[in-house]
């Protein structure tokens, strides 16, 4: 009886094909979807050499060059034996023919039309077997990624903190940590690797394990900028660097001290007036023997520190337009009434409203520091 009642559960549970159907069709997005997805395909597909051919030639030719540099892209990306596969299924639709097979007893007829059609889903179930399995690996990555996280809104006595990050794709390479030194000191970073997905995830990580294992031991945020520069040049891969912003606190104090390597200034707001603090040093993993130096500001009471990666001002419009440094200069002096949360989560709500239906190409992560 119980194993009944398990199947039954597990029967209503499963998903239903003609209901999932009329599901997908009454959302009412399956034509935005697919012009996204199309997209997509073709900013992944052709490289900029054949996008620039393609927007020199009249509507009907270059339909025709799109569908079969798609075409070519895509087979040339399939396994041989999948190739090998394609090819014998669409010969085998396009050269469609009536096979018999007749003996004593049995007559059977067959259409060559239905083995190609087979053969090209075949291929077809293999790919998506691929997708979701690099899928789940990355959705894995992912969890590690969230549970890596620091809360989005630490405590620290004197202090209001906000910090957010959000990735492009399933995983990111953006770095948004809070770390609890001691008792008496307190950092935040956020850091931006170069690139995206999960070389740049990896990457991010081993920067976060890094910082977390070092900043212990320097008193001096130039060291600290000096041994990160090391490590990240000597264990990681030609040409990847990464910027990064790591600001001190200590408990009921104004002080701030701060290392900037790579990153774009950070913003503070003063009583509605703004500031742009000074370019750092350069970023981590360009060169060896790179100093850096030390920052220090003062923050009074409501003044607030804005950092930011690149995807905040470089989110972008379905016009192409960006978001810009100088929208969000205008903005965030209309946000100073509002609590530490609010304004988080008002500029994350300016830049989704931005940028609307348009594919995001990078992370978004912010971080803000305020005195309370």
């Amino acid at each position: 009886m119980k194993t009944m009642t398990t199947e039954n559960t597990q029967s209503e549970q499963e998903p239903k094909i003609f209901r999932t159907l009329r599901e997908d069709v009454t959302r009412g997005d399956f034509k935005r979807s697919v012009k996204r997805e199309y997209s997509e395909m073709k900013e992944f597909m052709l490289d900029e050499q054949r996008k620039k051919r393609l927007n020199e030639m009249s509507s009907l030719r270059r339909w025709f060059y799109t569908v079969w540099w798609l075409f070519k892209s895509l087979f040339f990306k399939l396994t041989p034996a999948r190739r090998i596969l394609l090819v014998v299924g669409i010969l085998l639709v396009v050269g469609s023919r009536t096979i018999t097979y007749t003996d004593d007893h049995v007559r059977v007829s067959s259409d060559t039309n239905s083995f190609g059609i087979l053969c090209i889903l075949f291929v077809l179930m293999l790919e998506l077997k691929d997708k979701l399995v690099a899928k789940k690996e990355l959705e894995a990555g992912r969890a590690v990624q969230e549970a890596l996280m620091p809360e989005r809104s630490p405590s620290v006595p004197g202090w209001e903190l906000w910090l957010f990050t959000r990735s492009a794709n399933e995983v990111g390479g953006d770095l948004v940590d809070f770390i609890k030194i001691d008792g008496n000191r307190f950092g935040v970073a956020l850091g931006d690797v170069a690139g995206k997905g999960l070389r740049a995830a990896l990457l991010s990580a081993k920067l976060q394990a890094t910082l977390r294992a070092i900043v212990p031991d320097c008193t001096s945020l130039a060291e600290l900028g000096t041994k990160l520069n090391t490590i990240f040049c000597r264990g990681s891969i030609a040409s990847i660097f990464a910027s990064l912003v790591y600001a001190e606190i200590k408990p009921n104090s104004g002080a701030l001290r701060m290392l900037n390597a790579g990153h774009m200034p950070p913003l503070i707001l003063r009583r509605n007036a703004l500031e742009v603090m000074e370019k750092g040093g350069a970023a981590l993993g360009i060169m060896l023997g790179t100093t850096f130096t030390e920052q220090r500001v003062g923050l009074e009471s409501n003044d607030f520190l804005l950092v930011h990666s690149d995807g905040l001002t470089e989110a972008e419009n379905p016009q192409g337009e960006f978001f810009g440094e100088q929208r969000l200069r205008e903005l965030l002096p209309r946000l100073d009434s509002l609590t530490t949360d609010q304004i988080g989560e008002r500029l994350v709500e300016e830049v989704d409203r931005f940028v609307g239906e348009a594919k995001v190409h990078d992370d978004l992560s912010i971080v803000i520091v305020r005195r309370a």
